[in-house]
């Protein structure tokens, strides 16, 4: 009710604020200026609470933790959608193919990379479409060597959280390893897990549109949709000849190599 009474109204778009303080960084959206610089990677927010959180992947700090499992989480909106995992609720649910999710933004991240095609994300570099914004970001890293992620035990640095995380892991010991409950296999990811669950459950929920071949991952899917084009990504330095996977160009290159050797002697 404070909102819908507050005297506090954005010029821009008139929305309404219980005091002036939010006005106030709710107005650096449309001003674009950013005043909170992040010390380890320069990364700048509207507001304080902001840097605060993204501090903590620097740090390493989950203030809030699971009071069912062990798992602890920098922001407190994480920790709600991950106490869904143990009471079962997966309130969104894709029309498309029936897969139930704990989080809204999980469901609209599965609709664009399976249900949908567009890229409209183009790397200005190299030229390569990405559906997500997110995925473009952490390919640019690649061109232009950012690494904002570091270990605060070594001097290693990563491009992406996910990466420093299975570091702390397993250099440091630093975290909880995820065993499957089938078999001994372990995972530093929890994405990992799911996939190889999938497969002790034979569940085979991507379907290649060309052949009737289904698979367990979007992953397994990419790498067979390759069969069908003449798309030839890895290429071999000696001779210039092009290969569909990496397995095969290292299997090549040392024939290659041994020929040429071969070949001057």
């Amino acid at each position: 009710m404070n909102v819908h009474s507050s005297k506090y109204q954005c010029t821009e778009c008139g929305k309404c604020f219980d005091d002036n303080h939010h006005l106030a960084i709710h107005r650096r959206i449309h001003s674009g200026e950013k005043p909170f610089e992040c010390s380890v990677c320069c990364k700048r927010f509207t507001a304080a609470e902001n840097l605060t959180v993204h501090s903590r992947i620097h740090s390493g700090e989950k203030p809030y933790k699971c009071r069912m499992c062990s798992k602890a989480f920098s922001r407190r909106e994480n920790l709600h959608s991950h106490m869904r995992v143990h009471t079962g609720d997966k309130r969104y649910k894709c029309s498309l193919c029936n897969k139930s999710f704990t989080r809204s933004d999980n469901l609209q991240m599965h609709k664009r990379q399976v249900h949908s095609n567009r890229r409209p994300h183009e790397c200005p570099y190299c030229g390569k479409l990405f559906k997500m914004n997110e995925h473009l970001k952490l390919h640019v890293r690649i061109h232009t060597g950012a690494k904002p992620y570091s270990c605060r035990h070594c001097s290693e640095r990563f491009r992406r959280p996910d990466q420093l995380k299975t570091h702390l892991l397993k250099s440091h010991n630093e975290g909880t390893w995820l065993t499957c409950n089938i078999c001994p296999m372990k995972f530093s990811r929890i994405a990992h897990l799911k996939q190889h669950l999938l497969r002790h459950n034979n569940i085979k929920s991507y379907i290649c549109n060309i052949c009737p071949k289904r698979f367990c991952s979007v992953y397994e899917l990419k790498r067979h949709q390759v069969v069908h084009s003449d798309f030839r990504p890895f290429c071999c330095g000696l001779c210039g000849r092009g290969f569909k996977r990496k397995r095969c160009v290292v299997s090549h290159f040392k024939k290659c190599s041994d020929n040429l050797i071969f070949l001057n002697v």
